[in-house]
């Protein structure tokens, strides 16, 4: 679609739904851009949404005039949109509120977790977040939600109880286990593939503390340390949960000055009380203990462990917060032997010349591995670890940080499942899809895509 042809069509758009609309060169329609300002966001149009039926009357209109439609929130795991889509943000559907009766919360499409654990965190309860409070709610559960705490409480959409959809063809649903049931399987685990999630709702957790955080070591001990976390990771009981990064942050504002501008490897640590989710108090000296392994093979350089309150979730990973331009890949592995680790040191540990900002593993399993109560299109629930590599697309290693990444798993790939999660490494690319779905799986969701969204409406 050329823009100066369309003018009218789009201008069209203004009429007929009541959202505020931005167009190319107006001063609004930059707040498309998203969180990875590497994507190139461009749509024909970008509306605003503030409720339910402005996103419906948008799906119709696109689907009466041969647009698509693509929906974004903080754009953290944005993929590209051209001048053929129209863009809703979610920002304006914002609302939060805690039933603490019930144990849920209601938020709207344009929450983030920050909002929904300060607003639990008063009421002694506790959101089933991923590690960056800063990412949107509903794309995060919408594709599965891999938290700091999955191994103790699950998937995060597995806490998931109603969705309110709104489908290709411009249908408001309410979609549970009883109404809609065949939605409820699709839409936890099949992130936008169904339609537009304006609002959902979910369980909070009686979790209040934590025994936890980051301790990173210098650079020259990755071997030592990786392969003491490899050892002593995979005898973990599930009320444990951790990861380790080889990191190398640039000297910003925000990065600590003991770990900018070099290598650094980092060993988040979680571990809940042996009840959680039931109000149990963390075992600080058990949990210390568990620790003692990871704190015996290299000395750290900055420490944050302790018992800190679920509020603070957000300072084991510590996430970046503000926009840049970065480049991710994702494996799952099945297992991880010594010679992975090696493979990996060799990719990225000291004297690799790695481009990557930050090479991840995270142990998975526990209650991740178990059947829920029901079923969704999340698959790859018996992968033993996830592999993420997140490089930062500036001069002078931009082009370098896809193909390293590439590479890095192509070394892996004797241990890879050949799976990816829905939340990790986006893209449109039609073999991201194979990877994060099996042939039933994939079978089913695009059948139901095709029955919700018969002008294909959907981006």
């Amino acid at each position: 679609m050329t823009m100066t042809r369309d003018v009218d069509t789009l201008d069209e758009l203004r009429d007929a739904v009541p959202a505020p609309v931005a167009l190319p060169g107006e001063r609004v329609y930059d707040r498309a851009t998203p969180w990875n300002v590497a994507v190139p966001v461009r749509p024909a149009a970008v509306v605003f949404a503030t409720s339910a039926a402005d996103v419906a009357t948008v799906m119709r209109f696109a689907a009466a005039r041969g647009l698509r439609v693509a929906v974004q929130a903080t754009g953290h795991g944005a993929t590209a949109v051209g001048d053929d889509t129209v863009l809703i943000l979610t920002k304006g559907l914002s609302g939060c509120v805690i039933d603490v009766v019930e144990r849920t919360a209601r938020v709207g499409a344009g929450a983030t977790w920050q909002q929904v654990i300060d607003a639990a965190a008063s009421q002694g309860l506790a959101p089933p977040c991923g590690s960056a409070p800063g990412v949107g709610v509903v794309g995060y559960l919408t594709g599965g939600g891999i938290g700091p705490l999955v191994r103790t409480v699950g998937l995060s959409s597995d806490h998931v109880r109603a969705v309110e959809l709104v489908t290709g063809g411009g249908e408001v649903l309410r979609v549970t286990p009883d109404e809609h049931p065949e939605l409820f399987w699709g839409v936890r685990g099949g992130k936008s593939l169904l339609g537009v999630v304006t609002s959902i709702e979910f369980d909070l957790l009686l979790i209040d503390e934590f025994y936890g955080g980051a301790m990173y070591f210098d650079g020259v001990d990755a071997a030592a340390v990786l392969h003491a976390w490899r050892s002593w990771s995979a005898a973990l009981p599930e009320t444990v949960n951790t990861s380790i990064a080889i990191q190398q942050l640039p000297p910003l504002p925000g990065v600590p000055a003991p770990l900018a501008g070099r290598m650094t490897v980092a060993v988040r640590y979680v571990a809940v009380g042996q009840a959680a989710n039931r109000g149990a108090r963390v075992d600080a000296e058990a949990a210390e203990r568990l620790l003692a392994p990871i704190r015996a093979a290299a000395t750290p350089i900055l420490d944050s462990v302790g018992v800190h309150p679920h509020a603070a979730i957000g300072m084991v990973h510590a996430d970046p917060v503000d926009p840049m331009p970065v480049g991710e890949d994702h494996a799952l592995l099945a297992d991880l032997p010594a010679e992975a680790v090696d493979a990996i040191l060799a990719a990225a540990g000291p004297g690799s010349g790695s481009p990557q900002t930050i090479v991840e593993l995270r142990l998975i399993g526990g209650a991740l591995a178990r059947d829920p109560r029901h079923r969704s299109a999340f698959c790859h629930r018996n992968a033993a670890y996830s592999l993420s590599t997140i490089g930062v697309l500036a001069p002078p290693v931009a082009e370098a940080v896809s193909p390293h990444a590439a590479a890095l798993v192509s070394a892996l790939g004797s241990w890879c499942t050949g799976g990816q999660m829905p939340n990790f490494a986006q893209s449109r690319a039609p073999e991201r899809l194979s990877r994060s779905y099996d042939q039933d799986t994939l079978h089913r969701l695009l059948a139901l895509a095709a029955r919700h969204d018969p002008a294909g409406v959907l981006a």
